[in-house]
């Protein structure tokens, strides 16, 4: 099945119009592009609540915050189109920058606390980006579900609070993350990492995991949670570890004492590419 690739907001409107009227609840998959198994797993699971699905497509300027990272984001739209067909999508909205942001915009989302820290820390600005085009989106295709991946654990709180604080009618749908077989957490990002920095790559994740055991064996102070994650991602030089956080798993604020659901979450620099990744922990009360 071969989507129906649409470039402008009318045209995407009319199809997601004709597929309601036809008793079809919308589901919209948003992405960047430089599709992988990871977006594809979105995609199946949308697939799975039988609905119409809509897969964007769009690099985003107004979530980059360093010009040199928005110019080498991977652009790979044929191969994204050949998976969306094989994965059975319905429609793909794949806009120019033009269409999507025809002036300068002068009305953006911005983003309180809840991207105070982790990434909202080193990327300033970044969120904003984020929540302004999701809005767009949540606009243009009307959604009845959104489907976002964990691995973006902040990046899904902020879109779970925009929804919430402007009652938006979408349900959100995060799906786990998907690896590699050596835990590193799938990303467009990954293609820039070579052979030695893809070897490195699993670090941090590893690091994630030594937190979470920590945590299941009843650990409840954060900074000792932090110390020995950190330590673990260390020991394989030569990488920047960007941060390594314990947060409270619904508003990313930084917790001192673990007392109930958080997420471990880090940044990790690899050479020039920055990857990031989290697990989720519950506290677990010891006997």
């Amino acid at each position: 099945m071969t989507p129906n690739v649409l470039e402008s907001i009318a045209h995407t409107r009319a199809a997601v119009s004709a597929a309601r009227q036809a008793g079809s609840r919308i589901a919209l998959v948003p992405t960047m592009g430089a599709l992988h198994a990871g977006h594809a797993r979105l995609i199946e699971r949308a697939r799975q609540d039988g609905q119409y699905v809509v897969v964007s497509i769009f690099v985003n300027p107004l979530q980059f915050d360093r010009p040199d990272d928005l110019e080498r984001y991977p652009r790979t739209m044929e191969s994204d189109l050949q998976m969306c067909a094989s994965l059975g999508v319905d429609a793909v909205f794949a806009p120019v920058v033009g269409e999507m942001y025809p002036h300068t915009p002068t009305c953006t989302v911005h983003v309180g606390a809840v991207a105070n820290y982790l990434c909202g820390q080193y990327r300033p600005g970044h969120f904003d980006g984020v929540a302004t085009v999701v809005m767009k989106l949540f606009q243009i295709v009307t959604p009845d579900r959104a489907y976002f991946g964990e691995k973006d654990a902040q990046q899904l709180a902020v879109v779970r609070h925009l929804v919430r604080d402007f009652n938006l009618p979408v349900d959100i749908v995060g799906v786990k993350t998907v690896r590699e077989s050596d835990g590193l957490a799938l990303s467009s990002r990954n293609a820039r990492l070579d052979q030695e920095e893809r070897r490195l790559a699993p670090a941090l994740y590893a690091g994630l995991l030594e937190a979470a055991r920590l945590i299941a064996r009843g650990e409840t102070r954060a900074n000792v949670v932090k110390t020995a994650a950190a330590a673990r991602i260390r020991a394989a030089r030569p990488l920047r570890l960007e941060y390594l956080e314990v947060v409270d798993a619904q508003n990313m604020q930084p917790v001192e004492r673990i007392t109930g659901r958080v997420i471990v979450a880090g940044a990790l620099w690899v050479g020039s590419t920055r990857l990031i990744d989290n697990v989720r922990c519950d506290k677990v009360v010891l006997p």
